[in-house]
């Protein structure tokens, strides 16, 4: 069975830091790039930051760089994101996911090719 599961989500102040982090199983995680996007209360969901590529090219939205870090350890079949100095307007859903098909448009990371797996997301809470 397929499965991404993310942990590590929970309730922050403001420039505190979580680190998220989504197991996988059920299929090859090495052969795929992997992705972290959120959504928001009354928003569309947002691409956050991914990775792609042999060379591990990672892409990060423009409201999220130089705070937050994607990584994956295929060792052990996980990615993470290291979330610093969060801010209210982080508070959303994380949810992660991984496919074999274009990612990155126009310098983003996106959906709208469709991913091939997701976890169910796991909500980060930035209070004020």
């Amino acid at each position: 069975e397929v499965q991404l599961v993310e942990s590590g989500g929970g309730l922050v102040q403001a420039g505190g830091s979580l680190r998220l982090s989504c197991a996988a199983s059920g299929f090859i995680f090495d052969d795929y790039a992997i992705g972290w996007f959120r959504q928001a209360p009354g928003k569309e969901r947002e691409g956050v930051s991914c990775t792609i590529g042999s060379d591990g090219s990672t892409y990060y939205v423009d409201s999220v760089k130089g705070r937050f870090t994607i990584s994956r350890d295929n060792a052990k079949n996980t990615m993470y994101l290291k979330m610093n100095r969060l801010k209210p307007e982080d508070t959303a859903v994380y949810s992660c996911a991984v496919t074999k098909k274009v990612m990155v448009v126009g310098g983003t990371c996106s959906a709208v090719y469709g991913m091939d797996y997701w976890g169910k997301g796991t909500l980060v809470t930035v209070s004020s």
